[in-house]
């Protein structure tokens, strides 16, 4: 854990694998297990952009991992 990168991606994967571990204790179903694997290989892969300094495709591939969990697994934020 040495760079910014790295501290995004593992935000962004515990979230990811909290949404999973949520959903999974649910009596019906929504998704399944492959659907998570987009977005876990695009944390990898932002992570290593990141970490080779090219911050704007590793921003690009977390963006695209954020609008993929918004928009395929149906999330939805909490109104207040």
């Amino acid at each position: 854990m040495e760079t910014v990168w790295d501290w995004l991606t593992v935000f962004c994967f515990a979230g990811l694998v909290t949404l999973m571990l949520q959903r999974s204790s649910e009596e019906v179903l929504r998704d399944k297990l492959w659907h998570y694997a987009p977005p876990a290989v695009g944390c990898a892969v932002a992570n290593y952009l990141g970490n080779e300094e090219m911050h704007v495709p590793a921003a690009i591939v977390l963006a695209a991992v954020i609008v993929y969990v918004f928009v395929v697994l149906k999330v939805r934020l909490p109104r207040f």
